[in-house]
């Protein structure tokens, strides 16, 4: 990414040129990132292709103003915050289903972020409604965040971080938590982007997929809440959990939502009927 890119990614969500890569920068992007670049799967509905390039990246979510899910918002966001001088490694996760069964392999894509005050930071733009700020990947106590109470524990030990028999914890696959449930199982080895093309490809095009089978458009609000875009169903979440939804009347209320609430200008809006074209 050279200097014009980082300047327009940043201009995208609102931010100046950082000093230095602290912990307190890192914050101060991820919720910005947050609160600007939707998580969205619309791409999937409206037939275009997932490609997992650092410049095709780029040029849908500053170049376009678009959005996107794990991959596309991860990545890009890993490699803002690699330009910008933070030491970035991409980490492979599996996410839990309401049955608490793993994912596919290569199911999420998430970011350690490691700072020069010495913070070392799961950051995670891309997995819909989870923490506002990054989380401390070492830490293995409750860290209190706007979405939520969260836990980072090793894999196999109970929601209170216990667990039996040894190891070393630098090499332990994580389970990251939110209010006592867990959310995936995150691998600590180094992965490259190209690694999360086949993981793309099944969310992009299996029946099997819940992004196949449903559309999403959601971001953080300014005030801490969140507001989604689900069909035609507008729903806006507040900051303590009250939910307010909204039936939209028609296709051109639609794409006034999209344009007005997330910043994405459309010919048409995207149905379900188009699933699986994408990949």
């Amino acid at each position: 990414m050279d200097s014009a890119q980082v300047d327009a990614y940043l201009r995208r969500i609102g931010a100046q040129q950082p000093a230095w890569p602290t912990g307190d920068v890192l914050r101060e992007l991820h919720l910005r990132h947050l609160r600007t670049v939707p998580f969205e799967n619309l791409s999937i509905h409206l037939g275009e292709k997932i490609v997992l390039e650092e410049e095709r990246l780029l040029d849908k979510i500053v170049g376009a103003r678009r959005g996107g899910f794990c991959y596309e918002l991860n990545g890009a966001f890993g490699a803002l915050l690699a330009a910008l001088g933070f030491d970035v490694t991409l980490l492979a996760g599996r996410v839990y289903d309401d049955e608490g069964r793993l994912g596919i392999p290569y199911d999420h894509l998430a970011l350690r972020v490691r700072t020069v005050d010495g913070g070392d930071w799961l950051a995670d733009v891309g997995f819909g409604a989870h923490s506002h700020c990054p989380l401390a990947l070492r830490e293995r106590g409750e860290q209190r965040d706007p979405g939520g109470v969260f836990r980072v524990v090793e894999a196999g030990a109970d929601a209170a971080g216990a667990r039996g028999g040894g190891g070393s914890a630098e090499f332990e696959d994580l389970d990251v938590m939110r209010e006592g449930r867990r959310q995936y199982r995150l691998e600590v080895r180094p992965r490259a982007l190209g690694d999360f093309r086949a993981g793309a490809w099944w969310h992009s095009t299996s029946p099997e997929s819940h992004f196949v089978r449903s559309l999403v458009c959601s971001r953080v609000t300014e005030d801490g809440g969140r507001i989604t875009l689900s069909g035609s169903r507008l729903t806006v979440t507040t900051p303590d959990g009250r939910k307010e939804g909204t039936e939209l009347a028609d296709e051109k209320e639609v794409l006034e939502v999209y344009r007005e609430r997330f910043g994405i200008d459309l010919d048409r809006a995207p149905t379900l009927r188009e699933a699986g074209r994408s990949g």
